[in-house]
């Protein structure tokens, strides 16, 4: 993984210092909230319905075992014991204390990690595949070009206040675990005709009020023309975005407003200024950063003893077909490791399962780790005959859930539980379809079915796009929640379509009970969820939420 050179620890450093004088300044009544709010902002910290919110970066979601511990101490010693894992392959501390912000940063700093960019109208954390380096099918790490993208991006003078916040993702692979058609810019690695590798670049996409799909806009653009396109994007957004309506001010609704190909007109004929004279990639530097990320010493593996296990232990082996993923090396797996326990809030870790999962990082994954945009984490290198023995610590640090990609592996944000935003609840619906769904022989029937439920119309728990997505809604003072089927955020990314009026917080659990159930009776063979609406369409799912009514 990239380490900091003496630029990156001057840079945040200098940022721990600056702003603790801004925190003492607002302790001491010398900055009002107001004068005090765009400062803290710029360092990831919010001020949520009970306390501060100190959002931490987690540049492409990966970690090292000795992050991972500085995480669980500042859980332990500045929060309430735990930390939440984000879609943005971040961590949240909900309970942060303004007079402990500075320190935390100072703690973070020690190992490399900041706070910086995190918030504000700014490039915010660039996001990867999670099993980037390690994916059988992948082309090349999207997070050497993601860690490119962080240098190029942070605190960049022309981009530091754009019209609204700014998401980027890159994938290598075909299957596209990285979402990136509902990003603001999404990039995928692709080869060419002649076999060159460069990107497909799409714009546009993202959630929100007002959901889209990302159009691509060059179907290929080589390596090292990268970042003079990227700013070619970013000066095009910055000078027509709307800066009047916050509602319309993300670049999708530029896009749209002018349409993709007049948007790609625009940004062509700035690049035609910025390709010669901007800031372009050398092969040097792109190998200087790839070798950060290059693969580890694999060792040669006998897996009989693996083999074994599987047939000696039936529980074992549901966890291997959901949890456990097929690695590039032979002999090696990719282990993810689900966050969604029955009846827990989803995304959560306490500060012991946090120090636990970088103990299992040293033993057994050459001490990585890495955060899932679906909030779980990943093991990226674990060794065949390794995973009973992990399977078992995590089975003893309940982490050892089998329901990856599954109904109950739940994305959802943190709703009117700690969000000044959120209108609704949505940890507690989670929890009781977790708790709904919690026999794991019913889950494994069903498949699987990616269920992700929103607390507001900001869309942060991504329901736009999931198989069944929740949106919570408020009705004068009373909870209910709306109903979409069919999206998805894979390489055929969707927005699910509304299937009707909303329902109660009483009734939302068992109106997915009864979609549940018309999928079982309708699905041929063994599809899923999403291939079987996508099949027979709302009608029988409409039918059967509202016949009665």
């Amino acid at each position: 993984m990239y380490r900091y050179d003496a630029y990156d620890t001057q840079l945040v450093g200098e940022r721990v210092t600056q702003f603790r004088d801004q925190v003492r300044r607002r302790l001491d009544g010398s900055l009002s909230e107001d004068e005090f709010r765009p400062l803290r902002l710029l360092n990831g910290l919010y001020l949520q319905l009970h306390a501060y919110m100190l959002r931490v970066a987690i540049p492409y979601g990966t970690l090292s075992s000795e992050q991972m511990r500085m995480l669980a101490h500042i859980a332990r010693r500045y929060d309430k014991g735990y930390g939440h894992f984000t879609t943005r392959q971040n961590i949240q501390f909900n309970w942060t204390r303004l007079e402990d912000a500075p320190d935390i940063l100072a703690d973070l700093a020690k190992v490399e990690m900041h706070a910086i960019q995190t918030s504000g109208n700014t490039i915010r954390n660039t996001t990867a595949d999670p099993f980037a380096g390690v994916a059988a099918e992948e082309i090349e790490d999207p997070r050497i070009y993601c860690e490119i993208i962080r240098q190029w991006s942070t605190l960049h003078p022309e981009f530091s206040f754009l019209p609204r916040k700014f998401k980027i993702a890159v994938t290598g692979a075909r299957e596209d675990r990285a979402a990136v058609r509902v990003h603001d810019i999404g990039l995928a690695i692709r080869r060419d005709n002649s076999g060159e590798v460069g990107f497909e670049v799409m714009v546009g996409g993202g959630q929100g009020r007002t959901p889209m799909i990302a159009k691509t806009i060059r179907e290929f653009l080589p390596k090292d023309q990268l970042l003079s396109y990227l700013e070619a994007i970013l000066r095009v957004y910055n000078l027509a975005g709307r800066r009047d309506n916050k509602y319309k001010a993300r670049i999708k609704i530029l896009v749209h407003e002018l349409g993709a190909e007049t948007f790609h007109e625009q940004v062509e004929a700035e690049w035609a200024q910025l390709r010669d004279a901007g800031p372009n990639l050398q092969a040097v530097e792109i190998a200087r950063i790839a070798a950060f990320f290059d693969p580890p010493r694999y060792e040669e593996v006998d897996s009989a003893s693996y083999q074994a296990k599987l047939f000696q232990d039936r529980t074992f082996a549901d966890w291997v077909r959901t949890n456990v993923a097929p690695h590039k090396q032979d002999g090696y797996a990719i282990v993810s490791i689900s966050l969604k326990p029955e009846g827990e809030a989803p995304g959560d870790a306490t500060a012991a399962q946090m120090e636990a999962v970088a103990d299992f990082a040293e033993r057994y994954s050459l001490q990585e780790i890495r955060v899932t945009h679906e909030q779980n984490l990943v093991l990226p290198h674990v060794r065949q005959p390794d995973l009973y023995a992990l399977w078992q610590g995590l089975r003893d640090q309940e982490l050892a859930t089998a329901n990856i990609g599954l109904i109950s592996d739940i994305i959802a944000c943190p709703g009117l539980d700690y969000c000044g935003l959120a209108t609704t609840r949505s940890i507690p619906v989670a929890q009781r379809i977790s708790r709904l769904f919690a026999n794991l022989d019913r889950q494994h029937d069903i498949g699987e079915l990616r269920l992700k439920i929103s607390g507001c119309i900001n869309a942060c728990g991504h329901h736009h796009v999931g198989h069944i997505g929740i949106l919570g809604v408020d009705r004068k003072g009373e909870e209910y929640y709306q109903i979409t089927l069919g999206g998805r955020a894979d390489e055929n990314a969707a927005i699910g379509k509304i299937i009707g009026p909303a329902f109660s917080s009483a009734n939302i659990v068992d109106a997915v009970e009864t979609l549940v159930t018309v999928y079982l009776e309708r699905r041929r063979d063994h599809e899923r969820f999403v291939d079987t609406y996508e099949r027979v369409g709302q009608t029988p799912f409409k039918e059967a939420l509202y016949g009665s009514r």
